[in-house]
């Protein structure tokens, strides 16, 4: 079984997560967008917590859950078409929208891509190699797409009120451009990560071996 002691970087990554998710929380611009967005956050955070002793991630995923968590809170407190800092690279660069949605998508392939490549290797026969490859990326898109029709759902059931939690931005082509960059989110995240995350996963790879 895996080592389940409490780092200093894992309570800085709790601690980190907790405070930015209470000024997230603290006046957000739209409070029905904010629940809808830091939902995963809010879910999330209490089921790792709960299975942190019988199943804990290695510190590259728990980091990048952290991230993305980030990323969820101040989009959540913004709202994703009104970020401030993307507000200003879009005027300093003249682009036609805030393109802090395009980010929270990419992230919505990057990071989880780590993350189910972990539990695949862990819980299943799979070993490194192309089809733990493809089936991470298939996961991914699996995830993004589930999203765009939680969205379609909210926007359904809520009309007017979800135009900010869709943040098209006036795009028809949004929920494609969404689904393909969360694609090259995945794909770049195994790229770029697999070698250091191997690394990691080798002691807890053979604690869990039975």
């Amino acid at each position: 079984m895996p080592s389940s002691r409490l780092s200093f970087f894992h309570l800085l990554l709790l601690g980190l997560t907790l405070g930015v998710l209470a000024w997230s929380g603290h006046a957000p611009k739209d409070r029905f967008v904010w629940l809808l967005e830091v939902l995963p956050v809010l879910l999330g955070l209490p089921l790792l917590m709960w299975t942190w002793a019988r199943f804990p991630f290695t510190s590259l995923a728990y980091g990048l859950m952290a991230l993305h968590a980030l990323i969820l809170m101040v989009g959540g407190h913004y709202t994703y078409a009104e970020m401030p800092l993307f507000d200003w690279v879009r005027e300093q660069f003249g682009l036609a929208r805030n393109h802090y949605d395009r980010l929270g998508h990419v992230a919505q392939g990057f990071f989880p891509a780590i993350v189910a490549r972990e539990i695949l290797l862990r819980t299943s026969p799979l070993t490194p190699g192309g089809w733990l490859f493809f089936l991470t990326t298939c996961v991914c898109l699996a995830l993004s797409a589930f999203y765009e029709l939680i969205e379609w759902w909210v926007a359904a059931a809520s009309g007017e009120e979800a135009v900010a939690f869709l943040a098209t931005q006036g795009d028809v082509w949004d929920t494609q451009w969404d689904m393909f960059l969360a694609l090259l989110g995945a794909l770049c995240s195994q790229l770029l990560l697999r070698r250091w995350h191997d690394r990691q996963l080798r002691p807890m790879l053979i604690q869990d071996a039975p």
